[in-house]
């Protein structure tokens, strides 16, 4: 029973493969490996396999030496490199479509492409297309090619919702019924605190302390701890007594807000864009 075993079973029965190695790694049967770590590598063979040599080549070097060295150094059992791998395919993609256009429509290659090419590139297709901005410093600063360069992109800022707004949506979750309990409590952390959903979704129970004497709850995001006004208390303390998913891999212990779906590590029922 090994990673390599599994890493082997997993070409016929991916989803079971996953979740065994899942199961083992949470009660100590197999050593800690990050299951986007490992499948970004099997994603990057894939990506290269069917791809001509003059683009193959700079996308080996980049996706090995810039992305996948960077995300195993600061990938810990506490860090996810769920995040840094999602942000490193968009890139990685990118700058495939960009090499392969620049071969079949000019012949040319990462170390002779001109800053006409690039600035083509980005003018007549989406807004995804400046993702390949990295690959660009990456094959200046390895020599690659130094006459190229390209700027960095700044969005363009979104309006923030009104106070009416979110007064009403705090309102329709704190009093509402259509969501799952779960969603609701992500929903108000995320109005109420200002909290990013990626944050909202790592939350553990211990952030959350409860005074036995006054029955006053308090939320820790940060090196000090904020109070937790009713009635989102009651509703915090009924989703805490019923966290769902406690009969999976995950024991009833976890200090998981959100405990596995499966034994893949991610959390249930939060909103779309908390990964």
């Amino acid at each position: 029973m090994t990673h390599e075993g599994l890493d082997a079973a997993a070409k016929s029965a991916n989803r079971e493969a996953n979740h065994l190695r899942a199961l083992f790694i949470h009660h100590g049967l197999l050593p800690y490996q990050d299951p986007y770590l490992a499948r970004f590598e099997t994603w990057i063979d894939d990506k290269l396999r069917h791809l001509p040599e003059e683009v193959a080549k700079p996308v080996a070097q980049f996706a090995t030496w810039h992305h996948l060295r960077r995300i195993r150094s600061i990938t810990t059992p506490e860090k996810s490199a769920q995040a840094p791998v999602h942000s490193a395919k968009q890139e990685i993609t990118e700058t495939v479509q960009f090499l392969d256009w620049l071969w079949e429509t000019h012949q040319r290659t990462a170390a002779n492409c001109t800053q006409q090419d690039i600035e083509t590139w980005l003018a007549t297709g989406s807004t995804t297309r400046k993702a390949i901005r990295t690959f660009i410093v990456f094959i200046k600063n390895t020599g690659t090619n130094h006459r190229v360069d390209m700027g960095h992109y700044t969005a363009k800022t979104r309006p923030a919702i009104t106070q009416d707004q979110r007064v009403a949506w705090l309102r329709e979750l704190l009093t509402g019924t259509s969501e799952s309990l779960p969603y609701r409590v992500a929903g108000i952390l995320l109005l109420l605190y200002a909290q990013p959903l990626v944050r909202v979704a790592k939350l553990r129970t211990d952030a959350i302390e409860t005074n036995e004497s006054t029955g006053n709850m308090r939320i820790t995001f940060g090196p000090h701890p904020v109070p937790i006004s009713e009635p989102f208390a009651d509703l915090l303390r009924e989703h805490l007594k019923g966290r769902p998913n406690l009969r999976t891999g995950s024991d009833a212990q976890s200090p998981c807000q959100w405990p596995l779906r499966s034994a893949h590590g991610r959390p249930v029922d939060v909103p779309a864009g908390g990964q």
